[in-house]
C-alpha cells in the first residue's frame, strides 16, 4: 500500500477576493492542497510565519520595493519557494524580487491554467538552489578544515622536527585515539599553540 502524500501547504497572498478565489479553485483542481489566503500586505511576514507554508504564491498588480522587502521577511527565501505573479513591473523590480529570494517572477499577470506549472517550477528551482547552497557551505567548511589541518601540520613539523607526512600521520592517529575528527584535533592544537605563542 502506497503512502498518501501530505497535502502541500500553500499561502496565497491576494488582496482581491475574486482573484483569490480563482487561484484557490485552480489549485484545488490540481490536487489536495491546504490553502490559506492572506489579503493584506501589512504584517505579511507575521501572517506567513504563522501558517509556515510549503510555498507562497503572491499575486499583485505592480510590486513596490517595500512589498518585496516585506515578502523577503515573510517568505524566508531560504526556507520556502515563492512564486510572484505581477501584471506590470517597474525597472529593477525583477532583479530585486529574485535577490529577495523569489523563485519565480511572472510578469503579465496570473492565469489559472499557469498557476500549477509555475508553482511546480518555483518549487523545483528553490530545491535546486537549496542544494547548491548546501554544497557551497560543505565545500567552504572542507576548505576551512583543510587550512586548519595544514596549519596544525606546520606546527607539528616545527615543534617535533618531522616531515609533513609524519605530522599528518600523528594528527590522524591522535584523532583516532581520541575518537574525534581530524579537523577538531587540528583546531585544538592550533588554539593551544596560539595560547602558548
Amino acid at each position: 500500500m502506497k503512502n498518501a502524500e501530505k497535502p502541500l501547504s500553500i499561502v496565497v497572498v491576494e488582496p482581491d477576493q475574486e482573484r483569490a478565489m480563482l487561484i484557490v479553485d485552480s489549485l484545488s483542481a490540481a490536487g489536495p492542497h491546504e490553502i490559506h489566503v492572506i489579503a493584506e500586505f501589512t504584517g505579511l511576514a507575521r501572517a506567513v510565519t504563522a501558517h509556515n507554508p510549503d510555498v507562497v504564491l503572491v499575486d499583485v498588480l505592480s510590486p513596490s520595493r517595500d512589498m518585496i522587502e516585506e515578502l523577503s521577511l515573510a517568505s524566508g527565501p531560504m526556507e520556502r519557494p515563492v512564486a510572484m505573479f505581477v501584471d506590470q513591473t517597474a525597472g529593477g523590480m525583477t532583479k530585486a524580487a529574485i535577490e529577495a529570494g523569489v523563485s519565480a517572477y511572472v510578469v503579465d499577470g496570473l492565469r489559472p491554467d499557469r498557476i500549477k506549472p509555475i508553482m511546480d517550477a518555483a518549487i523545483a528551482r528553490f530545491h535546486m538552489f537549496q542544494r547548491m547552497r548546501t554544497e557551497l557551505e560543505t565545500t567552504k567548511q572542507a576548505l576551512e578544515e583543510r587550512k586548519v589541518i595544514d596549519k596544525a601540520k606546520g606546527l607539528l613539523m616545527k615543534a617535533r622536527g618531522i616531515d609533513e607526512e609524519a605530522a599528518y600521520a600523528l594528527l590522524r592517529k591522535t584523532a583516532m585515539d581520541q575518537g574525534k575528527r581530524m579537523a577538531d584535533v587540528a583546531q585544538a592544537l592550533v588554539t593551544a599553540a596560539g595560547l602558548l605563542g
